[in-house]
């Protein structure tokens, strides 16, 4: 990491990561289009269900949390999880049904599937490179040594809504970058 001019050496690994909440925006700004493509994921993480607010009650509502987070892996474990990610398997047709996606958020794909109007601005190269890894550590968490499609469809909204920003057009019409993707994930014909 780099402050003025010192730069500070990080641990291997690390992990950043950054909360945005809806509410009380007043004094805030939002990150330019290219600081925001430097996230990997923008998952939304919605209200809690009932049971879930109560356990949140029964174990947080008090000076002396009943539940100590403990590590449950170590950086090492980490760190070799990572090599294996890196190496599973992406088919050639995996790798190109990816790059379709992307592509199909940027003209002139996007016109052909009527979508020319609804995109402002597609999915970076850096969409390309994350929807991989993500699509990687899906297969991997489902314990396989290799990617289908479904990894890199159940991962795609996640993936690319921060990247693929919608039309006042679309705005109006209450269309926005889930739906835009959600269309080209079911236009896209799957290998």
């Amino acid at each position: 990491m780099t402050i003025g001019d010192e730069t500070y050496p990080l641990p291997n690994p690390f992990l950043v990561l950054a909360t945005q909440n809806p509410l009380e925006q007043e004094g805030t700004y939002p990150l330019p289009e290219a600081q925001i493509d430097r996230f990997m994921m923008k998952v939304i993480v919605n209200y809690p269900n009932r049971a879930e607010e109560r356990a949140i009650l029964d174990s947080m509502a008090t000076t002396e949390p009943m539940y100590v987070p403990r590590p449950v892996v170590s950086a090492a474990q980490i760190v070799d999880a990572r090599h294996v990610v890196n190496t599973l398997y992406v088919d050639d047709k995996i790798r190109d049904y990816i790059v379709d996606l992307v592509l199909a958020t940027r003209p002139p794909i996007a016109a052909s599937l009527k979508l020319d109007g609804y995109i402002q601005n597609g999915a970076s190269p850096r969409a390309t490179i994350a929807l991989t890894m993500a699509a990687r550590a899906m297969a991997f968490l489902k314990g396989r040594h290799f990617v289908v499609p479904q990894d890199v469809k159940t991962i795609a909204l996640d993936v690319l809504r921060h990247r693929v920003s919608v039309t006042y057009e679309a705005e109006a019409e209450n269309i926005s970058s889930e739906n835009v993707i959600e269309k080209i994930l079911n236009m896209l014909p799957v290998p």
